[in-house]
């Protein structure tokens, strides 16, 4: 079953940098796709990036509001998954989540960890 822990949040102005980690557990976590999500207040989850898996090439991929600013990266050893944000906007404030892309499942549902809250405001 999917274990996964997101850190790196804090509050930063416009313009600054964070970088966001998720440690997970379990083999899930190095044979999936993985992928930071993101919700905003008022708002649906929304895909931020997302990358295959080692043995599948590392394909990246970002939405095209991040492009340019954020950089996703895994390692297999130990299971993390990062989040280098740079540049960051005001619309960047939300919480998030690290998971896998589609998302796991826990019994009938998805999983999602806490999250980070991140904030960026002057």
């Amino acid at each position: 079953q999917a274990r996964l822990y997101e850190s790196g949040g804090g509050l930063v102005q416009p313009g600054g940098s964070l970088r966001l980690s998720c440690v997970g557990r379990g083999r899930m976590f190095s044979l999936n796709d993985m992928a930071w999500y993101r919700r905003s207040p008022g708002k649906e989850r929304e895909l931020v990036a997302k990358i295959s898996p080692i043995t599948s090439g590392e394909t990246i991929t970002y939405a095209e509001s991040v492009k340019g600013r954020f950089t996703i990266s895994r390692d297999n050893v130990p299971n993390t998954l990062s989040l280098q944000m740079n540049s960051l906007k005001l619309e960047d404030t939300a919480v998030y989540y690290c998971n896998g892309d589609p998302p796991f499942s826990a019994g009938a549902g998805e999983y999602w960890g806490r999250g980070t809250q991140v904030t960026v405001s002057s």
